[in-house]
């Protein structure tokens, strides 16, 4: 069946044709250039055309155009603009209140992790009648994260931050102040907290749709 050529990615093509052809070997614009290029192949497919792409394209016209400084602006603007997107999705993964629970609406972060490099955060608070809450915290795609992830991969070493337990096939721990920690695809930080006892915490970390967490981003 004949398929009618997207626009959108024509132009794209067009476009990556003419910077390659205009590229000056200097590692300042090599690196500016490859930052540009490469970032389309980490979208999804539905972000490929909306407010995300119009920030490409325009780091992309401000390269071709020797504009350097705005063309890092804009590439600035597309990644926070992906990783606000990205939080978004985590806070879907979060689930809602078990019986006898309310939830507080999830809430979605990505400027207070700039001291830790960058990423995306999500958290949902859950309490009950009794006055006790749960919360549940998501951090993704942070440097911090593969860091720690070299420790919480590690049998012995993961055993040295708590109990090791399971929430279903997912390994993770149980520290000495009762949190459970587990890292999701080797980039996501699942952290369940709060003050009610251990088995509502283990309840709501075994609630985490975590097909949805790893697969969303």
């Amino acid at each position: 069946m004949y398929q009618q050529a997207d626009p959108v990615a024509n132009a794209g093509s067009v476009m990556l044709m003419s910077a390659t052809e205009n590229l000056r070997e200097t590692p300042m614009r090599r690196h500016l250039w490859l930052a540009v290029t490469a970032l389309p192949l980490l979208l999804p497919a539905a972000a490929r055309a909306d407010e995300v792409t119009d920030a490409m394209k325009e780091a992309m016209r401000a390269y071709e155009a020797g504009k350097f400084t705005a063309a890092r602006s804009a590439m600035s603007e597309a990644m926070q603009l992906l990783s606000q997107r990205t939080a978004a999705s985590l806070g879907a993964a979060l689930p809602a209140a078990l019986p006898g629970w309310k939830a507080a609406d999830a809430e979605s972060n990505t400027a207070a992790l700039g001291f830790l490099g960058g990423g995306s955060i999500a958290s949902r608070r859950y309490s009950n009648g009794q006055g006790q809450h749960v919360e549940i915290k998501v951090t993704a795609d942070s440097p911090i994260i593969s860091q720690l992830g070299m420790i919480m991969t590690n049998p012995i070493m993961a055993g040295a931050m708590g109990k090791l337990i399971r929430v279903g096939d997912q390994r993770a721990i149980q520290t000495s102040d009762n949190e459970i920690e587990m890292l999701v695809d080797n980039r996501i930080l699942v952290t369940v907290n709060g003050d009610a006892p251990d088995d509502a915490k283990l309840a709501y970390a075994k609630a985490i749709d975590l097909a949805k967490l790893s697969g969303g981003q």
